[in-house]
């Protein structure tokens, strides 16, 4: 069983701030605004020769309207219910809260070991105060931490190791990354708890729920993956908030650390400018990518109607237009399987290299009915083509006058190579060189 690390308390206790601290990378959103963490984020932590992953939780306000807040509460809940260990972070600073209180009664229930963190103990006098704390009654393990600056988390740490079955949890290196990607509230939360069959994420209409991106490790048609759900990539002109802000670039570096992202778009909206800048972004960093009109089920059809928009939309989409559409709901849970094969049997392409016998068997060919147009009297003979040992989809070209080769001949090879080899939905480059 995994070993599984669950940070909890009220708002603003700097839960955020130790996450961000045990797992060594600025992972989850920090401000001083109170909820600003909504969903659980997972991370792993090293210490002492283990592994184990950590959950940072949105803060615990019992009794609140607020509909994040009771979203926020069921997430605290089923944190507590996954974890081996609990963590449970109060602020020595501002002391013992009424909220402290509500909070220790939910953890006399659960009957799993249990630390408390008193957060921001950065002078003695503060450390000295921390011992109020054990009035909760919870237990004689009280840990004094100053997160922000990293002050007693490693003697926090060694006792926490100490809690952890002694098997190692498995690396999620070397998993195909799958990033779900769309403009706010186009249904890519929900998409994952439709996959999940559990409340993952938050999911409400409100656009901009989503404001960390989250991964999820997931195993479909026997393989397993990871899939990010993104904060709603929007136009910078519409971020106004500070959080948001580091949403959108989250989403992007969501995007940058995966293999396949999936861009899903509003049918009702259809193909926008934002969704052309997405995919756009997709190709730019050299992902695999995949369409996904959702809401399907909401729009009035005719015979050919999906036959008719995919045709509107690839010529839209122009030199993009290898990135393969599939139309799906999520509420209807419609074809949402198929967008995972889809994503995975891209990535398997993306990663699978042309033997270089099979690739200038048939692209030579292909060279010699079609060769390239002599330049000012030159002939660019193009004798041998292999593909690039690198991350992405590249073909050397080696041929005499690389510089001479234009961009229509180039596109020209590019179909050619798509004709013959399964790269659907994924962007290939091609380069030459002197042979």
């Amino acid at each position: 069983m995994a070993n599984i690390v669950a940070i909890v308390g009220r708002p603003n206790v700097g839960k955020s701030t130790l996450f961000n601290r045990l797992i060594e990378r600025k992972q989850a959103i920090m401000d001083d605004e109170s909820g600003v963490t909504r969903d659980r984020h997972y991370g792993v932590c090293e210490w002492n020769g283990k592994k184990f992953t950590v959950i940072d939780t949105g803060g615990y306000v019992k009794g609140s309207t607020d509909i994040f807040e009771g979203a926020i509460r069921t997430q605290v809940q089923q944190a507590l219910s996954e974890a081996s260990v609990i963590l449970f972070m109060v602020d020595c600073h501002t002391g013992l809260h009424g909220l402290d209180e509500e909070f220790a009664q939910i953890l006399r229930e659960v009957n799993k070991p249990l630390f408390v963190v008193t957060n921001k103990a950065d002078n003695q006098k503060r450390i000295d105060d921390s011992t109020e704390f054990y009035a909760l009654g919870l237990t004689d393990r009280l840990f004094p931490v100053a997160s922000s600056n990293g002050w007693g988390t490693g003697d926090l740490l060694d006792e926490v190791v100490k809690e952890l079955d002694e098997e190692e949890e498995e690396s999620d290196s070397g998993l195909p990354k799958i990033a779900i990607l769309g403009r706010p509230n186009a249904g890519k939360s929900s998409f994952i708890n439709a996959l999940l069959g559990e409340e993952r994420t938050i999911v409400t209409d409100i656009p901009g729920t989503t404001r960390d991106a989250i991964n999820t490790r997931y195993t479909l048609f026997g393989k397993d993956f990871i899939l990010t759900d993104t904060a709603g990539i929007r136009k910078k002109a519409k971020v106004k908030e500070d959080i948001e802000f580091y949403s959108v670039l989250r989403a992007i570096q969501a995007l940058q650390d995966s293999d396949v992202c999936i861009i899903m778009i509003d049918a009702e909206r259809g193909l926008e400018a934002q969704d052309m800048s997405i995919i756009a972004l997709v190709n730019k960093y050299k992902k695999g990518g995949v369409i996904m009109i959702n809401k399907w089920d909401l729009v009035n059809k005719e015979t050919n109607t999906a036959v008719k928009l995919e045709q509107e939309i690839k010529t839209k989409l122009g030199p993009l237009s290898y990135v393969p559409i599939i139309f799906a709901s999520v509420l209807e849970k419609q074809r949402i399987f198929k967008v995972i094969e889809k994503s995975l049997a891209i990535y398997e392409n993306k990663t699978t290299k042309i033997p270089t016998s099979k690739l200038n068997e048939i692209m030579l060919k292909e060279i010699e009915r079609n060769p390239p147009p002599a330049i000012r009297g030159k002939n660019v003979g193009i004798k041998y083509i292999t593909q690039l040992p690198t991350h992405s989809v590249v073909f050397a070209f080696f041929c005499s006058y690389p510089k001479e080769i234009s961009e229509s001949y180039e596109r020209f090879l590019i179909n050619k190579i798509r004709s013959h080899f399964d790269f659907e939905g994924i962007p290939i480059k091609v380069v030459f060189r002197m042979k």
